[in-house]
């Protein structure tokens, strides 16, 4: 018997965090509209008492986008809670998502509170969010820098004034996975209600591990909501990446043994129009989404690929909704490669043709990093010429 985990994407929200990323609300809007076709569970759109243009924007997606819960978020505070209701009120399955923070460091030097303090006021603001919605998440900011005992406390207390969901964040991507899975096993354990909400991760990609750590706390700890971007976008170093997750649990089904609800072909249209919206260039090698991540440029590989894709292949590019182009000439490719792409352009190419042909592209191929079609039409049409002058 399997079981769900849900996809929560805030690239509206904390994908917005990037330095140099604003987006218009007609971005917000088809970004939020993409995310709808993909079929995630819930999109987190904005942060309401932010700025009028975002209360604006999570009000336009509350009304426009259906599917999943439109989510809005707010700080512990009767200000931003009332805000955040008047921006997803109209919402099909609306959420407020609530936060403070719950570590010394931040208790101190931000909010400036004690520990009673600051359960009082994570009660009181869950409380608020309560009357206006059923569906109330809850957040103890900077979690993995906490006590552990203070954050089974503020979780406790959370889900006693009504939350579903309690997300845990690793706010400043300090855990590593053998940790952050414990951390999240030991929030089962300790907390008397937790049964009574689900339990989310939210991880910030600052040492590289974000998507370890989210892997690891819904696997081994037991969280059934995964808190994600397109691209991995976020503040500082990113958050944890939709697509990666998305496509672990997927292709490790063996592993992981959960459901998801995505329609996986739709993961790099969203990819591209965050990247086109934001100006945020994938990098080429980018897991799942990047321009070679379905790009063979060694002759073993290629070989090996176009005899049977599964030998270098764990997932179809189509899956992603990505062409399947696999084959990029170079100075490593090898003829079956070679043959491959020249018959794929209609030269019909014989094999007595073949050596000739690999010896003068493998000729220019250290000139160049990537021999392009127009290489292998031109090597093919001076040989064909050459032949022709020499038999006449």
């Amino acid at each position: 018997m399997t079981d769900k985990v849900y996809i929560f994407d805030t690239t509206l929200r904390d994908g917005e965090q990037s330095a140099g990323v604003g987006f218009t609300i007609e971005d917000k809007l088809e970004v939020a509209r993409a995310l709808g076709r993909m079929n995630v569970d819930i999109i987190e759109a904005g942060f309401p008492i932010s700025s009028p243009g975002d209360l604006a924007a999570v009000s336009l997606i509350a009304r426009e986008v259906k599917g999943p819960v439109i989510a809005g978020l707010a700080r512990a505070a009767n200000p931003d809670i009332d805000a955040c209701w008047e921006a997803v009120r109209n919402a099909e399955t609306p959420r407020i998502h609530v936060f403070i923070s719950s570590s010394e460091i931040h208790m101190a030097h931000q909010l400036r509170k004690n520990r009673e303090d600051v359960i009082e006021m994570a009660r009181a603001s869950v409380a608020r969010a309560k009357k206006y919605v059923s569906d109330v998440e809850f957040s103890p900011m900077d979690a993995t820098r906490s006590d552990p005992e203070f954050v089974y406390q503020i979780v406790q207390a959370a889900i006693e004034e009504g939350a579903t969901t309690v997300n845990i964040p690793d706010t400043v991507g300090y855990a590593i996975p053998r940790d952050f899975e414990e951390f999240i096993r030991n929030i089962r354990k300790n907390v008397p209600d937790i049964d009574k909400a689900r339990i989310s991760v939210h991880c910030h990609n600052d040492l590289g591990m974000a998507v370890a750590n989210s892997l690891a706390g819904v696997k081994i700890g037991g969280a059934r909501q995964v808190e994600c971007t397109i691209n991995g976008l976020g503040e500082r170093a990113g958050n944890t990446s939709l697509e990666e997750v998305v496509m672990a649990v997927r292709t490790r089904r063996d592993h992981f043994g959960l459901e998801l609800g995505i329609d996986t072909s739709q993961i790099v249209a969203a990819s591209r129009l965050v990247s086109q919206t934001t100006g945020f260039v994938v990098q080429p090698n980018k897991a799942v989404v990047g321009a070679n991540a379905f790009a063979h440029a060694s002759g073993i590989h290629q070989d090996g690929v176009l005899k049977a894709r599964d030998t270098y292949e764990i997932m179809r590019a189509e899956d992603v909704g990505a062409p399947w182009n696999p084959l990029v000439l170079g100075k490593h490719s090898g003829r079956h490669a070679v043959l491959k792409r020249c018959n794929d352009l209609g030269l019909n190419v014989e094999t007595t043709e073949l050596v000739d042909v690999y010896r003068a592209l493998m000729a220019i191929a250290d000139d160049r990093k990537v021999i392009e079609d127009a290489d292998v039409v031109a090597v093919v049409t001076a040989l064909r010429a050459q032949a022709a002058t020499g038999a006449a």
